[in-house]
């Protein structure tokens, strides 16, 4: 080495900058502008709903106008609290996602029903607030464990609920849109009131049909302020109290007096509430992966203890019960806006509107029958919620199906035998007093009037009950294979090797799929066993799933006697020669140009003429794409068969999935 070089320093390298932990889109802070911007566009998307609760409520248990007044100011400042409760978070409360929070509906009946049952008007609202208080105090309590108790509210007991509370509501709407927008008395005969409800629904409905993207989610807000435009037009509605109220104002804690606390209106609001628990829930697990949060039991621990502290929050402050708003969970997927500081603007948005007693007056200046008519269709997609949740129901299990039709027969019993008060009507231009008509409700004494203080909460502890009846108490769980000789609870039990044996027919025994299904055990439901092979398919890598597509037969392959070996394809026995060489034309071509079997579910295409369009159509697809065809089908196969299996094991479902082929062979496409 010369000298030089041993004198020659090592020159410093140059600073790195420090490299900068990403945030996570839910977590980012937008500019101050755009933040504001995007809060009041969810405040807009929320606000109908929000204020339609105070108001129904208002009128069913004949609120006086300073009352509403109050009631709204209070809510609009309340939801604002919960939402930053929700979205920001202190503590382990709050779930820090964008959820914006409202007054639940599933709590609108029993909240009339308690109001009435104990003076109505404001006297009626002293004991609803202590039911609200002590159930929101219960509710944050629970939180810990609530996680564990969600495998108790599967969708059949969640489904029956909300069709339930969807069913039960609508009254509500139809008795706001045949009343006097001046006297608040019933005028059913009134055909202007039933032109104002209808021309409502039909403005709604219009613009969900011509209107796109924001616009299409503020419909029921538009369909309002017009309806109310032209009343006012009309001379049925005036503003004269907006200008009267003061610009600023607060309502006070209690501003009704000291809460009363009534133990048969407590236990109905905390069972309400344990539903309203499981559906913020839902709101939560569908908001994690639109934003894409992984959602833990700590999450919904963090989730229901806000939903106790808001509903505390409300019941001091003259407010109602809390949860997450559909309305603003689509909102963020629509928009793709994840930050949840956006809620937080909104929330304090509306703490500011909560201030301002004119947007109440404004707000009370809709006729009862507008109003009445754009309820119907909030409570009606209530309950088509609920349908669509059952939808998932696995009800080949006969007992999900006595679940949810007594729980339903029960709810809407009692709901509909309830006592109605005496009250006066507009008969002929005249006010005409009817007098009270007794109902189930005052037939049963005491602690028994619980269950049958309103049909939502006689569904929801039925539906419970039951629930815990057949899939939680000395039962084996259902047959699910081997003809009726094996149960849920031995799957639980099985061994590897016969949980290979007993299901690798579902997917042509390709033993990657089958382990996998296997590591999910405990299944608490066959829907969890089902739905086990069809998470198993979606985890495999593109090796393993190419085996599995390789695993089932080329279409037309036959075996020594002749018969189809191409799995479930009955209706190609039936070809003649010259449809059989087609067949298996296609079923090369296929397999040449792609590497692997054409796989076509034969339950949906079983016509021949089908089978052959699917299988060219599908050829014009690029590898990848036909790959991700091939899974879908080999899942909708896998889905038959489990059908058929479990089938087998229940007579009752046999009978039932009989019938359906008999119907189906008699129209010519049968399964």
């Amino acid at each position: 080495m010369s000298r030089a070089s041993e004198h020659t320093t090592e020159q410093p390298s140059p600073p790195t900058k420090p490299v900068k932990k990403q945030v996570h889109p839910v977590d980012q802070v937008p500019p101050i502008g755009k933040l504001a911007t995007l809060g009041l566009q969810h405040v807009i998307a929320f606000y109908a709903g929000a204020v339609l609760v105070p108001l129904l409520i208002a009128s069913a248990i004949k609120l006086d106008s300073d009352a509403l007044t109050m009631l709204i100011t209070a809510d609009l400042f309340t939801c604002g609290i919960a939402s930053l409760l929700q979205a920001v978070g202190i503590w382990k409360i709050g779930v820090r996602l964008p959820l914006l929070q409202g007054i639940t509906f599933a709590t609108l009946a029993p909240v009339i029903k308690i109001a009435n049952d104990h003076g109505g008007g404001r006297v009626g609202l002293l004991t609803v607030y202590g039911a609200v208080i002590s159930a929101g105090v219960v509710t944050f309590l629970i939180a810990p464990f609530f996680a564990r108790l969600v495998r108790f509210f599967p969708p059949v007991v969640t489904g029956t609920l909300i069709t339930i509370i969807g069913i039960c509501l609508l009254p509500v709407g139809a008795g706001d849109a045949t009343r006097d927008p001046a006297s608040k008395l019933p005028d059913a005969g009134n055909g202007r009131w039933l032109l104002y409800a209808i021309g409502t629904i039909v403005l709604i409905v219009l613009m969900q049909r011509f209107f796109r993207g924001f616009w299409a989610t503020i419909s029921i807000l538009l369909g309002l302020v017009i309806a109310t435009t032209v009343a006012w037009m009309l001379g049925d509605t005036g503003f004269e109290k907006v200008g009267e109220a003061p610009w600023l104002g607060f309502t006070d804690p209690f501003a009704f007096g000291w809460p009363r606390f009534d133990v048969v209106a407590i236990v109905s609001m905390i069972v309400v509430l344990l539903v309203v628990a499981v559906e913020s829930t839902g709101s939560v697990f569908a908001t994690g992966e639109i934003v894409g949060k992984r959602i833990t039991k700590a999450h919904i621990a963090a989730t229901v203890r806000a939903d106790g502290l808001a509903t505390v929050i409300g019941g001091t402050f003259n407010s109602f019960p809390y949860t997450a708003f559909s309305e603003n969970v689509g909102l963020v997927r629509l928009t793709g806006v994840k930050s949840r500081f956006v809620v937080a603007a909104a929330g304090g948005i509306m703490i500011v509107l909560g201030l301002l007693p004119k947007t109440a007056k404004l707000v009370e200046t809709i006729p009862s029958p507008v109003l009445g008519g754009a309820a119907l269709i909030m409570f009606a997609t209530v309950a088509i919620v609920g349908i669509q949740t059952l939808g998932s129901v696995d009800f080949t299990d006969h007992r999900n199906l006595i679940i949810a039709g007594t729980s339903l027969a029960m709810g809407l019993y009692v709901q509909f035998s309830q006592s109605v008060a005496p009250e006066s009507v507009i008969v002929a231009g005249a006010t005409v007093q009817v007098p009270e008509l007794p109902g189930v409700d005052g037939a049963v004494p005491g602690l028994l009037q619980i269950p049958f203080s309103t049909g939502i909460t006689m569904g929801a502890i039925t539906a419970i009950l039951l629930n815990l009846l057949f899939f939680h108490t000395g039962s084996r769980g259902p047959a699910v294979a081997g003809r009726g000789s094996i149960r849920l609870a031995e799957v639980n039990e099985m061994s590897a090797e016969t949980f290979r044996e007993t299901f690798g027919g579902l997917v042509q025994n390709t033993g990657w799929v089958v382990d996998r299904a296997f590591a999910q055990r405990p299944f608490e439901t066959t829907h969890d066993l089902r739905a086990a092979f069809s998470e198993a398919m979606l985890t495999g890598s593109d090796e393993e799933q190419l085996q599995l597509i390789r695993s089932f037969p080329d279409l037309g392959d036959e075996d020594d006697a002749g018969n189809p070996t191409a799995v479930d394809h009955k209706g190609l026995t039936l070809l003649d020669d010259e449809q059989h060489d087609t067949v298996t034309g296609l079923s090369a071509a296929y397999h040449e140009h792609f590497g692997f079997p054409l796989v076509i579910c034969a339950r949906e295409t079983e016509r021949f003429e089908r089978v052959l369009r699917n299988g060219w159509t599908r050829m014009e697809n690029s590898p990848t794409s036909e790959r991700s065809f091939a899974l879908i089908e080999i899942a909708k196969i896998a889905n038959y068969r489990f059908d058929d299996l479990v089938a087998e094991a229940n007579p009752i479902a046999t009978a039932r999935l009989s019938r359906f082929d008999e119907v189906g062979r008699l129209g010519g496409t049968g399964r």
